[in-house]
């Protein structure tokens, strides 16, 4: 079954045609970090212009590089939200359309669900690779950790699209977290990337930055004390900033993230010795320090997957139509063509 996904729930116009929720045939995305770099960071107004403007070549490209027609598509897929309102109105009226006149049906994803499938999306084997090395299955229960821009959660996942959320932040997401940071020493937008980067330079144990727990049981997150914390230190050298020191923050705060992370993570596991896999997914899942750190607090035991590549941790469709696969074959009757899709901002998996 192929399944043509469009994901605009932010700055990212992304169409992508995926078969049986897993084979990649083409994934296109058209990136405005170049224009949302000048005012560090998205200009909802500007995105949803950009998303106009890229809307019809990313969908013909798409195409072309899957070597499919419309009549090879057996269904479409759409970002429904949590998003941008003004970016999401774009991508569900562009599906809306092509559902109606194509007569395929449409199935609505949330976004964060979208992520989490990204850990079933597989490209083609490389020459000289093994492809059994691209055919293993995730194992259910999993535990997923979502780490983004725009939302942090640990989610049991018993099964397809079976879905329990252990915890979430109670302010900032990570995401949020890197690019306020990144802010805070001049690195500019995205600050993910720019906080990795230079990090690799630095000492990650120069500052002291509060690991937050929470309550004992809690598998929350905050980071907003963190943020201050950086601050406050980012104040005391006023005027005397040097590379080395701000690459010492970078690293102390990131390290500081990750290991908040991971030791939530740890506690879930002892708490559900069931578990099979911990899976890492959105755009802070493509941090290597995040990585490394974690797979050092999970057993050994515990199988720990993230995306196969870093284009499929950022905002990308064919998520979207792989996570739309497994949402089908639950209920093909609930999918209908013609379905007018209205876009939301709820964080609520269902």
């Amino acid at each position: 079954m192929k399944i043509l996904g469009i994901e605009t729930s932010c700055d990212e116009t992304a169409c992508a045609i995926v078969e049986d929720g897993r084979k990649v045939l083409s994934n296109v995305i058209a990136s405005q970090v170049d224009i949302h770099a000048k005012t560090g960071g998205v200009v909802p107004e500007v995105a949803a212009r950009e998303h106009v403007l890229k809307m019809l070549p990313v969908l013909d490209e798409c195409l072309s590089k899957a070597d499919c027609g419309w009549d090879d598509i057996d269904a479409l897929a759409i970002t429904r939200g949590p998003g941008l309102v003004s970016s999401l109105i774009i991508g569900t009226e562009t599906a809306n359309v092509i559902s109606y006149v194509k007569n395929k049906p449409l199935i609505p994803v949330h976004h964060i669900v979208g992520h989490i499938y990204s850990n079933w999306l597989l490209d083609p084997p490389k020459d000289g690779e093994n492809p059994e090395l691209y055919s293993s299955e995730p194992q259910f229960p999993l535990v997923i950790l979502t780490v983004s821009g725009g939302h942090n959660e640990i989610i049991l996942m018993k099964d397809h699209n079976d879905f329990e959320v252990l915890g979430e932040t109670r302010d900032d997401a990570a995401g949020e977290a890197f690019d306020k940071v990144a802010r805070l020493l001049g690195l500019g937008y995205p600050g993910g990337p720019a906080i990795s980067r230079i990090a690799e330079d630095g000492d990650p144990d120069r500052f002291s930055f509060p690991i937050v727990l929470l309550e004992k049981d809690s598998f929350d997150f905050s980071f907003s004390g963190l943020k201050t914390a950086v601050l406050t230190e980012v104040k005391k050298h006023e005027g005397k900033m040097t590379e080395k020191l701000k690459s010492d923050l970078a690293a102390s705060f990131q390290m500081t993230v990750v290991k908040t992370m991971a030791i939530k993570l740890a506690r879930v596991v002892e708490k559900f010795p069931h578990v099979k896999e911990v899976h890492l997914a959105g755009g802070v899942s493509a941090n290597r320090k995040l990585r490394e750190i974690i797979r050092d607090y999970i057993p050994g035991g515990i199988y720990l997957r993230y995306p196969q590549t870093i284009i499929y941790c950022t905002d990308n469709a064919a998520m979207i139509a792989g996570a739309a696969y497994f949402l089908y074959q639950q209920d093909p009757a609930r999918f209908k063509p013609r379905t007018n899709i209205v876009p939301t901002t709820s964080f609520e998996l269902w």
